[in-house]
């Protein structure tokens, strides 16, 4: 029987790869070349009696109630001509990250035809970082002040926030602004709703990021991600057992969905928790939802949360 048995699996092994190659294969044809404009070395390398050349070039970062004054005190500020330096030092180049941008581009042209190639701008935000990445359908705005590693000496944040100063979170985030104009918002304030739009956000990456780990799609190391899979049944059972779900108490969003540095059950086990396990419970059930459902990409972003989650079959493993 095992003579036989060999053969059958690895042929099934063979139609899966194969089944996923043909997508990657089709993405591979897709014609794109992303433009990156390094608007950091621009604005830092031009004398200050230039600057107006370099507003008319960039209308849409000099917004027109800032006097020059202000932007030539930026220039020859010792502080940011330093940070700027740092920058320059981690990124001499670029050409690895415009790599990973073709080919992101390429898949959000292959499930999104209408997406545009954009124009990138690498710039200097002073370290907004909320907005580090940002979509804005031909021009997705990069801010590397935030990715210079999270044991940068500039970084005065928590741990929690520095963990996702790298470069392999550019991608990422790219997609996280990518995502907001493509996924239904919620539709009421439950917990599931937002749960449900979370995992619909990180679903796209699984889609549009192919290569990545789990750990680098949501942002977490990988003890986090190893701490979600051990404790995916428990997180359930108090979710279920506490009628959570269908809560919209104004307090969960801050406790399981939002960034964190731990998540808040009230329990011993707050402290050895990642914040965000909502979001990646959303993720685990939009997943299953997806498997045992014949539906489009479009379609799922559209899908209400209650009907999604009622058709994803999702039981976590104890």
């Amino acid at each position: 029987m095992k003579k036989y048995l060999l053969p059958f699996v690895i042929c099934v092994l063979f139609a899966s790869c194969d089944k996923k190659s043909k997508v990657e294969k089709e993405v591979e044809k897709i014609p794109m070349s992303v433009k990156v404009e390094r608007f950091d070395k621009i604005f830092y390398e031009t004398p200050a009696a230039e600057l107006n050349k370099v507003k008319l070039k960039y209308p849409y970062l000099f917004p027109s109630a800032t006097p020059d004054a202000v932007w030539i005190e930026k220039m020859n500020n010792p502080l940011n001509r330093e940070l700027y330096t740092e920058i320059q030092k981690k990124y001499p180049n670029f050409e690895k990250v415009n790599n990973e941008l073709d080919e992101l581009f390429r898949h959000m042209k292959y499930y999104f035809p209408e997406t545009k190639s954009p124009k990138v701008i690498t710039l200097i935000s002073e370290m907004d970082y909320q907005n580090k990445a940002i979509y804005a359908d031909s021009l997705v705005l990069i801010s590397l002040d935030l990715y210079l590693g999270k044991n940068h000496k500039f970084y005065e944040f928590p741990d929690y926030l520095r963990q996702n100063f790298e470069t392999s979170q550019i991608m990422p985030d790219i997609v996280s602004s990518f995502a907001a104009g493509k996924i239904a918002p919620p539709t009421d304030k439950t917990l599931l709703s937002y749960m449900i739009y979370s995992g619909k956000e990180l679903y796209l990456k699984d889609i549009l990021l192919p290569e990545m780990s789990d750990a680098d799609r949501i942002g977490y190391t990988p003890e986090q991600i190893k701490w979600c899979e051990e404790n995916e049944a428990y997180m359930w059972s108090y979710f279920i057992e506490g009628k959570l779900l269908y809560d919209s108490d104004s307090k969960l969003p801050n406790r399981f969905i939002n960034v964190a540095p731990f998540s808040k059950f009230y329990l011993e086990i707050d402290n050895e928790s990642p914040g965000r396990v909502g979001t990646w419970v959303g993720w685990q059930i939009v997943r299953s939802f997806m498997k045992n459902n014949e539906v489009s990409l479009q379609d799922l972003l559209r899908m209400d949360a209650v009907e999604l989650f009622n058709k994803s079959k999702y039981k976590p493993q104890k």
